[in-house]
């Protein structure tokens, strides 16, 4: 279902990721709050928040994985490419886990800071795609395993 502010699928699947113990409404508060302080933090960007959010998911999101996998008696890790609906649920999970871990201040706070990141191509979960690709570029080697 889409969601009552933009009308968009998208926002409704990334605030039922958000959420905690059934809380939607509250998932939902703190998304749309976090849009307005990104709002106020970039005000010269010609993008609606929404777009920027679209953005810096789009800058997070992983092309490539690394899967483990048995062959005899060694386990290898064999770069696989990810299925687009996988690839927009690992993305918005990361940008959600980043922002949980950042320090102080509020959720709306903490997931507009990782929004801002992610958009500037920098923070922990746009770190944590450089990493998944390092790790399938250092194992390609073992991509004739594939599933």
């Amino acid at each position: 279902m889409p969601d009552p502010v933009f009308n968009e699928s998208m926002v409704t699947k990334f605030v039922n990721h958000l959420m905690y113990d059934g809380k939607k409404s509250i998932a939902f508060d703190i998304f749309y709050s976090s849009l307005d302080i990104v709002k106020n933090k970039l005000p010269n960007e010609e993008k609606t928040p929404l777009e920027i959010w679209k953005k810096s998911l789009e800058n997070i999101t992983p092309l490539v994985e690394v899967k483990s996998r048995r062959i005899g008696g060694a386990t290898f890790q064999v770069p696989t490419e990810i299925r687009p609906d996988r690839k927009e649920s690992i993305s918005m999970k990361n940008l959600i886990t980043y922002a949980r871990k950042r320090g102080g201040r509020s959720m709306a706070e903490k997931l507009a800071a990782e929004i801002v990141d992610a958009y500037n191509n920098q923070g922990g979960a746009f770190k944590r795609k450089e990493d998944m690709h390092r790790m399938a570029e250092a194992n390609r080697a073992f991509a004739y395993f594939k599933f």
